[in-house]
């Protein structure tokens, strides 16, 4: 009977370590090393769409959390923030991979400040040394785009649960929790102001904790007692990643069809917005048959 139960505590504890492997996919975790944050599949379509005609400039001000949420915790104030404060360097480096970087010329303006003050910097020093003769600097590009937008709602336990079960003293159980994550993003006109594309996308975020024990007289004055368990939770940096990943797609797809702007290869854009469209069950946007409006890049 001990050797029954020795074997089944084994189990549970190699299933718990094996699980434990299969998320971190190392042997050691304490000597992980850094990696480049991994590709969802939204990001793999995002990065091979088909080229356009010509690039757009679009700047970014901001993406900032528009939540107001802070850490979920149901014991201890936690005055973390649910969900990452770095959304607009996600909305940029979702622009530089869309088609390959072949969309979209993203003009910085998040450091704009930095960025001005440095070009203040070298015209200084350029006029203390050079004087008249001191080269000035090219003009900054302008964006006929502006993104804005941002992390509009985080909804924590949105659905919870669970199931256990025991028999002579041995069994387990597995918990879960589902929170949410939606993102907001539109493209605005400088010339003119006018929104001209508007999407929202929503990400769920999903955690998961398996516990396995054994609790077991194996004689009259023995007792055996084993736990074993591991907990995956899905990082909130990454969903709110995907649904800004998606969005940008949705907002070329949604251009596309508005005749805001289009792929070099026509026919092929069309059954590429056909396909998105019937499989993320969107409804057709309104089509602009004004042919002025459509974005062409800066003079």
């Amino acid at each position: 009977m001990f050797l029954r139960i020795a074997r089944i505590v084994g189990l549970c504890a190699t299933l718990a370590l094996s699980a434990c492997a299969s998320v971190s996919g190392l042997k050691d975790p304490l000597e992980q090393a850094p990696t480049i944050t991994p590709s969802s599949p939204t990001s793999l379509n995002l990065e091979n769409l088909p080229p356009p005609p010509h690039k757009l400039d679009i700047a970014v001000y901001a993406f900032p959390d528009l939540t107001g949420k802070n850490e979920p915790n149901a014991n201890i104030a936690v005055f973390s923030r649910a969900v990452t404060q770095g959304g607009a360097d996600f909305a940029v480096d979702a622009l530089q991979r869309a088609g390959h970087g072949r969309w979209f010329t993203v003009d910085e303006r998040i450091g704009l400040n930095s960025l001005l003050q440095e070009r203040q910097l070298v015209r200084a020093t350029r006029s203390e040394f050079e004087g008249d003769d001191a080269r000035p600097l090219p003009p900054m590009r302008f964006a006929g785009l502006l993104l804005e937008g941002g992390i509009i709602a985080f909804d924590g336990n949105v659905v919870t649960g669970g199931v256990g079960a025991n028999f002579l003293g041995i069994g387990g159980n597995v918990q879960y929790q589902q929170d949410t994550v939606t993102v907001g993003m539109r493209v605005v006109s400088v010339q003119t102001g006018e929104i001209l594309t508007s999407v929202t996308t929503t990400k769920t975020v999903y955690s998961v904790g398996l516990d396995a024990n054994v609790y077991k007289f194996v004689s009259i004055d023995q007792l055996l007692q084993s736990e074993t368990g591991f907990t995956r939770t899905e990082p909130t940096q990454l969903a709110v990643r995907q649904a800004i990943d998606l969005g940008i797609y949705a907002t070329v797809m949604q251009g596309v069809q508005r005749r805001l702007w289009n792929f070099a290869d026509v026919e092929g854009g069309r059954a590429l917005v056909d396909d998105f469209l019937s499989r993320e069950k969107v409804t057709s946007f309104p089509v602009m048959s004004d042919a002025s409006r459509q974005v062409k890049p800066p003079s």
